[in-house]
């Protein structure tokens, strides 16, 4: 017996050492067969390899007459970027390891940023699951499917934290919070590479963008940033050290500066920070023409020729579109430019490749069979429409109207009741929208059979301004209906009064958020604000089923409207998953991870608050304190917050000890309850609060949660462990990571603001 328990003791050890004998027996095969490779290339195939162009549709015979298959010939061209099918990639991929001198294989990439075909929620929306299995399976999924289709590297995962609603990539993010994203962070990056990258089943994840670009000033697309470090790696870096320890292959520069200077030449940033201190191996590639693009910001002269330079010198190794770096042979020779630099970008393109088995199977993507199996199939659809239920927040439920019964009359009103392109959100490049479902065909589905009756009009457009609304709705997601809007109001007034509640479909389109759509109205668009209006005034139920893309105001809904379900987009089985919530076959359990404003004028706005003079706890007007003379300081809607259709009670909260050295570690144990008549999952959620430090530390910040199902009248005790890994910080100092004696309020609760809180001394 003594044996056996020995062995479950150092079984574990071994295992983990033959792993790493492997990993290092894998690195030096990986030396040697690079060490081979790069002795054979000139100077121009070793550019080559650091060349990124886009395509869109390259095929079998325009691919072999087009100028990019021509470089692809010369050994000019490393990869290439959203091009899809598995058939068009074989025949390109041919064109690299049959026509080329050397026939080194390309890299195949695509912005796979929350799903391929079958499309999971966007990011933001996501995150509001905190279940990191399920995020961890839908970046498997996506995996498998762009796979299935050629593609073995995805610019993916986006991890910039931020605290500015207006910014319209916050939809891509997961959030204002750094201990959540950088969680999230790793499940994704597990999600995409699995165990080996060798797998075929499995891509290459990019992690974006490097650095801090979610603190663009104003929230405006492509603007800097000015953070202090201090500020920076307390409250946005963390997430991108946490994909990077997860292993992700290759990093994506970001279009803002750092300490002055562009991220795609920011030495520090490239090789001082990410190489040198977090010791990262993969590869760094830009951001759609950022190379080109220093010559804007004015940090080197007009000659491209001078900022490949710079970029490469800082760590760069892949140019996205610009053909910077491929052009620098000239600057080479003339020794204006290090060749020891591109021996080392063009070596961290080789061992990706290598890493990827392309070397091995430069085919290894394309097998043409797999995309009427794998892609879009039933088992994937199951799992996206489950994980889209779980992302949805339930904001408000007044008189528990929710869930609906699925009996007597339903008007579903709304521009977004009867779009299908909008349902997958944006950044949904491979999506095919003609084989998702409407929410009216989704609530239809869910009727079917009931005797209940479903009553359909669109009641509005958008927004009234057609300009504006083409500029929301770009790229395929039009939706403009010519009626007048008294005719349009009239239809929907009249099928409202026929029911016995309202489903209201309303909010941004898809393309209302994402990348460059930057917005500063972030309330209801007008058209459809006034038409709520109107159906309040019949004195009517009504849900507001509210699509988003980022966090916005929804001050006059949440003080008219008795129910409100934060559906963001939830991919393209945004129908059948709204249904489900909708009439409680799935029980809502999704939190905010961005906090509800009250007016765009909060932002940039966090729960995390930093300590500071003249406190105003209250939120209202005080004199001389920190605070608004016209709104709250406090959120609409907190971080962390959201209801279920049950209930659950927080008891038994206490500490192991009160008192905790340095070195020490101490346990806070709380119960929760299922209070309610039907199971449900509560996220559970710790916060601290470190009174007293060398730097200003937030009032409160997230640092555990765990998700857990309890069925009615169940209980279970949570139990976080608490030591200097979770509770310390970045001094300001030296930016070292460490705790310091004093006192930390530690807090257990259902969101940032529903907290209860214990006193630990953390002593010398």
């Amino acid at each position: 017996m003594k044996r056996f328990w020995l062995i479950l003791l150092i079984a574990p050890m071994l295992l983990a050492g033959c792993r790493k004998q492997n990993e290092a027996t894998e690195d030096a095969q990986m030396r040697v067969y690079v060490d081979k490779l790069m002795a054979q290339m000139t100077l121009e195939e070793k550019l080559g390899q650091l060349n990124l162009p886009v395509t869109g549709n390259i095929v079998t015979g325009a691919a072999r007459e087009s100028n990019v298959a021509e470089d692809i010939r010369q050994g000019k061209v490393g990869g290439l970027f959203n091009l899809k099918g598995a058939d068009a990639i074989r025949e390109v991929q041919r064109i690299a390891v049959e026509e080329s001198r050397l026939g080194i294989p390309l890299l195949f990439g695509m912005d796979v940023i929350h799903g391929y075909e079958t499309v999971f929620p966007i990011p933001l929306g996501l995150s509001c699951s905190w279940d990191m299995q399920a995020i961890e399976r839908s970046a498997q999924i996506a995996a498998r499917e762009a796979t299935a289709d050629g593609i073995c590297w995805t610019f993916s995962p986006m991890v910039d934290v931020c605290h500015d609603g207006r910014w319209g990539r916050i939809s891509e993010g997961s959030g204002e919070d750094p201990y959540l994203g950088s969680r999230i962070a790793e499940a994704m990056v597990r999600g995409y590479q699995g165990e080996s990258l060798k797998d075929s089943a499995t891509m290459m994840a990019c992690v974006k963008h490097f650095a801090l670009y979610g603190l663009v000033e104003a929230g405006r697309e492509y603007n800097n940033v000015y953070p202090d470090d201090f500020h920076a790696f307390n409250e946005y870096m963390q997430p991108y050290q946490a994909a990077v320890d997860a292993g992700a292959g290759s990093v994506m520069a970001a279009f803002n500066t750092i300490h002055g200077i562009p991220c795609t030449g920011n030495k520090w940033l490239l090789n001082d920070l990410l190489r040198d201190q977090w010791g990262f191996k993969g590869f760094v590639v830009s951001d759609y023409c950022g190379l080109e693009q220093l010559r804007d910001h004015g940090v080197c002269s007009p000659s491209k020729e001078e900022a490949a330079i710079q970029c490469l010198d800082a760590g760069l190794d892949m140019d996205m579109v610009s053909a910077g770096l491929v052009e620098l042979a000239d600057a080479v020779r003339a020794g204006r430019c290090s060749m020891k630099a591109v021996d080392a970008a063009c070596r961290r393109m080789l061992e990706a490749k290598y890493k990827l088995g392309l070397f091995d199977d430069p085919y290894m993507y394309c097998d043409t069979t797999l995309r009427n199996t794998v892609i879009l199939c039933p088992e994937h659809r199951a799992e996206a429409r489950k994980i889209a239920g779980e992302s949805m927040v339930l904001l408000k439920n007044d008189r528990n109207i929710l869930p609906l019964q699925k009996k007597g009359t339903i008007a579903l009103i709304g521009p977004l009741a009867n779009t299908r392109p909008n349902m997958s959100g944006t950044w949904a490049v491979a999506a095919v929208p003609w084989r998702y479902k409407t929410v009216r065909e989704g609530l239809q589905d869910a009727l079917a059979g009931t005797g209940a009756r479903l009553l359909y009009a669109k009641g509005s457009n958008l927004m009234y301004d057609a300009g504006a609304e083409a500029i929301g709705t770009m790229f395929g997601r039009e939706m403009r209906d010519p009626r007048s809007v008294e005719a349009m109001r009239s239809e929907a007034m009249n099928i409202a009064r026929q029911a016995d509640v309202i489903v209201a479909a309303m909010g941004e389109a898809s393309e209302m958020s994402g990348e460059c759509s930057s917005r500063v109205n972030i309330e209801m668009p007008d058209a459809q604000h006034d038409l709520l209006i109107e159906l309040a005034k019949l004195g009517k139920p009504i849900v507001l089923v509210h699509f988003a893309g980022r966090p916005t105001v929804l001050n006059w809904e949440t003080e008219n409207l008795p129910a409100i379900i934060e559906s963001w987009f939830c991919g393209s089985e945004s129908a059948d998953a709204i249904a489900d919530v909708l009439f409680g076959d799935v029980n809502p359990s999704g939190k905010l991870t961005v906090q509800l404003p009250r007016h765009v004028g909060q932002y940039p706005f966090s729960y995390r608050q930093m300590r500071t003079s003249r406190l105003n706890p209250g939120g209202e007007f005080n004199k001389f304190t920190t605070c608004y003379a016209d709104v709250s300081n406090k959120p609409l809607y907190p971080f962390g917050y959201g209801l279920s259709y049950t209930q659950f009670a927080y008891s038994n909260f206490y500490l192991t000890d009160s008192i905790m050295p340095l070195d020490g570690k101490v346990e806070a144990h709380v119960t929760v309850t299922n209070t309610g008549s039907r199971a449900g999952a509560e996220i559970v959620q710790l916060y601290i609060g470190d009174r007293v430090a060398k730097g200003v530390r937030p009032y409160k910040e997230l640092r555990g949660f765990e998700r857990l199902t309890l069925q009615p009248g169940e209980s279970r005790e949570i139990v976080f462990t608490l030591d200097a890994d979770r509770m310390g910080y970045y001094e300001p100092a030296d930016l070292k990571w460490t705790l310091e004696a004093g006192e930390i309020e530690v807090m257990i609760g259902a969101n940032s603001r529903d907290t209860q809180m214990l006193l630990l001394n953390v002593k010398q």
